[in-house]
């Protein structure tokens, strides 16, 4: 079995944000790398900023992908904990709108929605992973990013009484015929997915990947017999998990994951040298108003430490990484960075 290591992209922070962490790291020798929530709440007045009076009317809070997903986790976690904190009282209506795992709602944030202040949309790696595959023409550094917000581990499972009940199945079953194991993956999915398969000594290539798009389409292929295997963010998959429906393989966390879920191995203790977390943020349009985008740095900051938000965050097992301005940018061009030289890598393009 060849194993590779991926050097993580990390870097010491300040004083103020010495809690977070970056979660870049390892695979490969040459790489670094639910709630609709009602309209308006009463309470606290909106936080003071370069904003004024803004907003003056609904903010719309875009999850592009499926219910069920991880964007649509975090869209609605977002609008909770600010409505629930009373750190916004205008109305945040969540909409979904999916299409080519995000690519078709970041095209309309760069085009048709370009200069408003009336849009936020949470965005991820996925975004970054559809860019260097050649599968969209935007990432999300290319629009108006806003802040990172934490980051989720991956992890791999199965349903229940399915021909894969364990780790050792998975490789075996991959070893024996890559073409029979399905597995159902978003497009950022498909990245740490094939880098484990490679570490296996599975050509990526020969993976049999099914684009699906999020948590909820996932679970719902496995419970029907049309995928074997999913990867996805572990919040995707907790409630199902849970219920006892599915059963995890491997996470690709650096160390194992707290409880209920301590017990599930990760790659890199099993002999796959391969750790990968999926950031996510919330982002704005082209050319957004520089006093919206002030406004949403300062209240997500300051939701950032609120009860609620610190709840969901512990809920999920999410890695906090609350970063706004040029510490965002910067971040966010690692991971990108991190993410095209794992597509080559694996030779994940388009024209695979």
């Amino acid at each position: 079995m060849r194993s590779t290591t991926i050097t993580g992209t990390g870097r010491t922070t300040s004083a103020k944000s010495g809690r977070r962490r970056t979660r870049w790291a390892s695979v490969g020798a040459a790489l670094a790398a639910g709630i609709l929530v009602l309209s308006g709440c009463q309470g606290k007045a909106q936080p003071p900023g370069a904003g004024g009076d803004y907003p003056k009317g609904p903010v719309t809070v875009t999850a592009p992908a499926e219910p069920g997903s991880g964007w649509d986790t975090t869209a609605r976690a977002v609008v909770e904990a600010l409505q629930r904190d009373e750190l916004v009282t205008t109305p945040l209506p969540v909409q979904n709108r999916p299409g080519g795992t995000g690519c078709s709602w970041l095209t309309s944030m760069m085009q048709q929605e370009k200069g408003k202040d009336d849009q936020i949309a949470i965005t991820s790696l996925a975004s970054q992973t559809m860019k260097a595959r050649g599968l969209c023409e935007f990432g999300p550094e290319d629009a108006t990013l806003i802040a990172t917000l934490y980051v989720e581990d991956f992890m791999v499972v199965a349903p229940k009484n399915g021909d894969i009940a364990n780790l050792e199945d998975l490789v075996a079953a991959l070893k024996d015929d890559p073409q029979k194991v399905t597995v159902a993956a978003a497009g950022d999915d498909t990245l740490p997915f094939a880098l484990f398969a490679k570490a296996a000594g599975i050509k990526p290539a020969d993976v049999n990947f099914v684009n699906y798009d999020g948590g909820g389409e996932q679970t719902t292929a496995m419970l029907n017999g049309d995928a074997k295997v999913a990867i996805a963010g572990l919040s995707e998959f907790r409630s199902t998990l849970e219920a006892g429906d599915l059963v995890p393989l491997v996470t690709f966390a650096e160390k194992p994951l707290a409880a209920p879920f301590d017990t599930v191995p990760t790659a890199k203790d099993s002999g796959y040298d391969v750790t990968l977390g999926n950031w996510r943020g919330v982002y704005g349009p082209a050319d957004m108003p520089q006093p919206a985008v002030d406004f949403w740095a300062k209240t997500l900051e300051e939701m950032s430490t609120s009860p609620t938000w610190e709840d969901t965050v512990k809920k999920n097992q999410w890695s906090p990484e609350f970063r706004t301005g040029d510490d965002a940018k910067s971040y966010v061009q690692e991971a990108a960075t991190t993410v095209e030289e794992g597509v080559k890598e694996t030779e994940l393009g388009s024209d695979k």
